[in-house]
């Protein structure tokens, strides 16, 4: 239809940009190819687990190849400035950003269905109008939200299926017009470049990675699964790789957070932890399994080496056969 754009992420849903870069950039490819094979499409736009977003991820996104990203428009970062602009990574000029607009996505994400929200409930009519009342002047209004807010978080009884239907009418009322995040970055250049020292994500209200990494536990597993990378992208057996990909997902790191104690939450465990537990009883079997594969007393490096050698005595003794 022309009206929606595959972006790319890590192929994990993992934390890889804030810890390994060799696997956050296997990850990306590994993503590219699989949207590839499902669509006929390579992504030019990259959306991080989380929308996290720091200037050295900008730099390594950026060397992949990607024109935009999209990420949070924290007010920690931006301060007087709105995130209703385009703007672009300070260490690679080239990288455009979309910023997410709080206030309008949280609308939709958090407050659809809230019937103690003063505005509830919500229409398409003034949800609309409030767009349109935002300066003439701010370019963008950046909606981003988790796909579980049709149906899921607002079930089909709070109306969410019907809003969204009667959005692009009450838009077009109003002269307001949807464009995909390629499209943007055709239109709109950067009013200015912003800096991220320091990781920030959409969720919370410090909108940083301590929901993920904030505490000891978080940051024991996380070192923990860190320090196999190397080892786990040598192995050719499809289980391990398999496994790998699902002990990384942010969401394990998630459940280990002791900042939404008691707040309910979507977590299968009763508290942190036994979230920690049993993430670190997985782990170590699965630590084990690596290294009946590759021996623990070899080095990476060596162990690197070695597996070359091997793959090109192969080849060696392919070509040969062939002679004969």
């Amino acid at each position: 239809t022309g009206n929606v754009e595959f972006l790319s992420e890590t192929y994990a849903h993992s934390l890889s940009s804030l810890g390994d870069p060799e696997e956050f950039k296997h990850q990306v490819k590994k993503q590219e190819d699989k949207i590839k094979t499902l669509f006929g499409v390579k992504p030019k736009v990259f959306r991080n687990t989380e929308l996290i977003y720091s200037d050295d991820i900008s730099a390594m996104v950026s060397e992949m190849g990607y024109k935009g990203m999209l990420t949070e428009g924290a007010k920690h970062i931006l301060g007087w400035k709105s995130p209703n602009y385009m703007y672009s990574s300070c260490v690679a000029p080239k990288l455009s950003l979309l910023l997410k607009n709080d206030r309008f996505s949280e609308d939709l994400s958090n407050r659809f269905s809230d019937y103690s929200w003063n505005e509830y409930p919500l229409t398409a009519d003034k949800y609309m109008s409030w767009i349109a009342a935002t300066p003439d002047s701010e370019q963008i209004i950046n909606l981003f939200m988790n796909y579980e807010v049709l149906g899921s978080l607002h079930p089909a009884s709070t109306g969410i299926f019907e809003f969204f239907k009667a959005l692009p009418r009450f838009a077009a009322d109003k002269g307001i017009s949807f464009s995909t995040p390629s499209e943007v970055f055709t239109l709109i250049k950067p009013v200015d470049s912003i800096s991220v020292p320091y990781p920030i994500s959409w969720v919370d209200e410090e909108r940083d990675c301590s929901s993920w990494l904030g505490n000891v536990l978080q940051q024991e597993a996380f070192r923990k699964i860190n320090e196999i990378g190397e080892r786990v992208r040598l192995s050719q057996t499809r289980r391990i790789r398999q496994d790998w990909y699902y002990l990384q997902s942010s969401d394990h790191f998630y459940y280990m957070s002791t900042k939404h104690m008691g707040q309910g939450g979507f977590s299968p465990y009763d508290n942190p932890y036994d979230a920690f537990n049993n993430y670190m009883n997985v782990l170590s079997d699965f630590i084990v399994r690596v290294n009946a594969e590759f021996p623990e007393n070899i080095e990476n490096e060596e162990l690197n080496s070695l597996l070359s050698t091997i793959k090109n005595q192969g080849e060696e003794i392919e070509s040969l056969q062939k002679e004969l």
